[in-house]
């Protein structure tokens, strides 16, 4: 897709992002959002942002959270492909009974690193995040989304710990 492609989709009330989760890479995303919730003068339905991300700064990720939280708008997330820490953050996020996997999606979740500052079990913010978004407590994310090692889970596997709501093809 060319910037006009990109722009049509922004207009209907979609965006797709695809990339590491970096400020310059989240910055369209928090505008979009804003913008359709505060701007626009035909208000949508709702907001369909599509995520295949490797992951990348839990900083940026967290703006876009909190931008993504404070939306009037319930903003529905598609995970397609790979989404992978940061990005697994931002999908969980999305608007709860609105959380769609493909069928072929990976997910990785892990302890994450927040520079150099240490481990995930050290970040309150983000469990907080897992425990609001996915229902569990958090002995369950520590021991099914959190450990020690790298997570890889499967569409259903993902359905089954409450980090999605529904597997649909598009």
């Amino acid at each position: 897709f060319d910037l006009t492609h990109s722009q049509l989709l922004a207009d209907n009330g979609m965006f797709v992002f695809m990339g590491a989760v970096e400020h310059d890479s989240i910055k369209p995303i928090i505008e979009w959002v804003l913008y359709e919730n505060y701007v626009a003068k035909k208000k949508k339905k709702e907001l369909l942002l599509m995520i295949c991300s490797e992951g990348g700064d839990m900083g940026a990720a967290f703006a876009l959270i909190d931008v993504m939280k404070s939306s009037v708008l319930p903003i529905k997330t598609v995970g397609l492909g790979t989404v992978a820490s940061a990005g697994l953050m931002i999908f969980i996020a999305g608007t709860r009974g609105r959380r769609v996997l493909t069928p072929n999606t990976s997910i990785l979740s892990h302890q994450f690193s927040w520079q150099n500052e240490g481990k995930v079990h050290e970040l309150f913010a983000t469990m907080r995040e897992f425990v609001s978004c996915t229902g569990l407590d958090r002995e369950n994310i520590r021991s099914k989304l959190l450990p020690p090692q790298d997570v890889w889970l499967s569409a259903e596997e993902a359905l089954k710990l409450g980090v999605c709501d529904h597997i649909s093809s598009l």
